[in-house]
């Protein structure tokens, strides 16, 4: 845990109180702050309450009492309207801020130095978070990893020399953050999402380019540029004189890091080096995971990781469970659990990284169904589809092979059989379902455990290597 100390002796009302609200109160409590904690839903507050903390209808507290106000990323700050808690501290002029601008003032206060990699955009955050990490353990660091890939920030160990924070943050939690000032700073990429919560795509743009606009002095800005909105970014930062790495994964750069035939290039004053080779890493196949390599990569190179450690962290990192994950393999079938491909989008990416598919879909339809996906159907061998959206799917797959199987056991089981039978040399069982898990799971972690389950039992399946 990290003692939040800045605000020993104050008042500190703190209101959402999942994860990350209550590693909040806990944090502040152990620096010496009063913490009076709510929510909208009792359950949480009842939680709240047999943890020990003082709880309240803040809109009958006197606002007056508090030195800040900590807010959960879920609960709205700006739109579709301002929370009520968030418009009672206005009226009062009590800030209002998230856990990581907690953390950021920690560090701060007591290891400015200590390295602090923040990443965030609109895709790729989570495996780009996880193999940085992975590179810098890989290279000898105390990593703490956390923020909104799952772990609070401030359940992490604190910041001190040696020991790295790799930090994924959303927009909803870069919006809280006013003193963000990491040593490395990534933007993926910008693409519509989340409009409801910031109102119009330049506002979401906005709010990303905050992150690498704040990396401190001496940092470094890693940015994306295979999307309009982060080109403009990254020239912007240069104009304010920022640190900035570019990043390509369609162009070569004259100067940055880009991606051509499987390796991942630098180029500076006309001069061109390979840094790393990607070719043959399953956890990084397709183009979207080449991005996430060349981003952290290139936070790798800002830290002063070797060229050979990089490699070496590259080929062993094991990719994040239930994305793009190998989980088995049989003679030349291999099984992929993509269970997190939740939308069309998602699922283009993997529909891109292999050739012969024999391909798992459905669940929860979601708008627009799989009529985009039509450019990657030459490569589905069969496809099998699950749940509610089976019929949709069929009607749109059309002529390609396709059979309702409507669970997940029976679509694993005829597509490990079909991938068998059709002698293809690098044949592939694909889940990625461009649906929502709702109408058989209850997550995709539950949905994507259970295909790995099911092809972990199928006869002479073995781990991939």
């Amino acid at each position: 845990m990290i003692p939040v100390t800045s605000f020993a002796g104050k008042t500190v009302a703190v209101f959402g109180l999942g994860g990350s609200g209550l590693a909040s109160c806990h944090a502040l409590t152990a620096g010496g702050a009063e913490v009076i904690a709510a929510d909208d839903n009792a359950e949480n507050v009842t939680k709240a309450a047999q943890a020990g903390f003082i709880t309240a209808d803040l809109r009958n507290a006197s606002w007056d009492n508090f030195a800040a106000l900590v807010l959960a990323p879920g609960v709205p700050l700006t739109h579709p309207v301002p929370h009520w808690s968030v418009l009672k501290a206005r009226e009062a002029g009590v800030e209002v801020i998230g856990d990581i601008e907690l953390f950021c003032r920690e560090r701060r206060r007591h290891a400015p130095n200590a390295p602090f990699v923040a990443i965030t955009g609109t895709n790729g955050k989570s495996t780009t978070t996880a193999l940085i990490a992975h590179l810098t353990r890989v290279a000898g660091y105390d990593t703490q990893i956390g923020g909104n890939i799952g772990t609070a920030i401030l359940s992490l160990e604190p910041p001190r020399t040696g020991r790295v924070h790799v930090i994924e943050m959303s927009s909803y939690q870069i919006d809280l953050t006013p003193s963000l000032d990491p040593s490395v700073g990534i933007l993926l990429n910008v693409s519509e999402d989340h409009i409801d919560r910031h109102g119009t795509i330049e506002h979401y743009a906005e709010v990303k380019e905050r992150l690498v606009a704040s990396v401190q002095a001496g940092g470094t800005s890693i940015v994306g540029v295979d999307d309009g909105w982060c080109r403009d970014i990254a020239d912007r930062l240069d104009r304010a004189g920022k640190n900035v790495v570019r990043i390509s994964v369609k162009n070569p750069l004259a100067s940055g890091i880009h991606v051509e035939h499987g390796s991942i290039v630098r180029t500076a004053g006309g001069a061109r080096s390979e840094i790393a080779k990607l070719g043959g890493i399953g956890s990084l196949r397709g183009l979207h995971n080449a991005q996430n390599a060349a981003c952290a990569a290139a936070a790798a190179l800002a830290m002063g990781i070797s060229l050979d450690v990089l490699q070496n962290g590259l080929r062993s990192f094991p990719g994040l469970a239930h994305r793009m994950e190998q989980v088995g393999r049989r003679g030349n079938v291999l099984f992929v659990n993509d269970s997190k491909g939740t939308n069309a989008d998602a699922t283009a990416h993997a529909l891109s990284s292999f050739a012969d598919i024999f391909w798992i879909a459905g669940g929860k339809p979601k708008a627009g169904g799989i009529t985009s996906l039509t450019g990657f159907f030459p490569r589905i061998r069969k496809a099998y589809l699950i749940g509610e959206a089976a019929q949709e799917f069929s009607g749109t797959l059309g002529a390609v092979a396709h059979e309702i199987s409507q669970t997940l056991d029976v679509a694993v089981e005829h597509a490990a059989r079909d991938a068998e039978a059709s002698g293809l040399a690098d044949a592939v069982v694909l889940l990625s379902p461009a649906c929502a898990s709702f109408d058989q799971y209850r997550n995709f972690e539950i949905r994507g455990t259970k295909f790995r389950d099911l092809v972990q039992a199928l006869p002479g399946v073995k781990p991939v290597v």
